[in-house]
């Protein structure tokens, strides 16, 4: 009778070690979202949509840079305008899931304290590469409206 204890033990334990090892895989596929949207990326340019089909796009003007900075939990973007760079900056937390990005600023400019008071949480459809990403705006109908394009400056 001991052996058979001793085996179903051990398969007990092989079971549980394998479970163990599959939800520390998912929680790693889950957390390296945020890790791909880790670093510093740089406004390179703009979609226009219509019909959820790009029929413009353009390049930023390299005399007004934006960058957005991501870490773990939090998000910070900053606009460089020749007149005042301090103008326009935001702050808050994001969440980066199944192709969606939610940024809910706590506080930023003055001209974004104001944007804020209305509205704080701002939700994208986003598409991401190594070293790229697209962080797309949807209307009310989840129609694409346009989009901010980023290439990675720092990982």
């Amino acid at each position: 009778m001991k052996p058979k204890l001793v085996v179903f033990s051990l398969l007990i334990v092989v079971f549980w070690s394998c479970n163990n090892t599959e939800n520390q895989s998912t929680m790693k596929t889950n957390s390296e979202s945020h890790s791909e949207l880790k670093g510093t990326w740089e406004l390179v340019g703009f979609y226009n949509f219509k019909d959820n089909v790009i029929v413009d796009s353009f390049k930023a003007n390299p005399n007004f840079r934006q960058l957005k900075m991501y870490t773990d939990t939090k998000v910070m973007w900053c606009k460089h305008l020749p007149a005042d760079s301090s103008e326009w900056f935001g702050y808050g937390t994001y969440k980066f899931k199944n192709d969606t990005l939610s940024e809910v600023l706590d506080f930023g400019s003055a001209v974004m304290d104001e944007v804020i008071a209305e509205k704080k949480k701002f939700r994208f459809e986003i598409t991401l590469t190594e070293n790229r990403f697209e962080q797309i705006e949807l209307d009310e109908e989840g129609n694409r409206i346009y989009s901010e394009n980023y290439k990675r400056i720092e990982k």
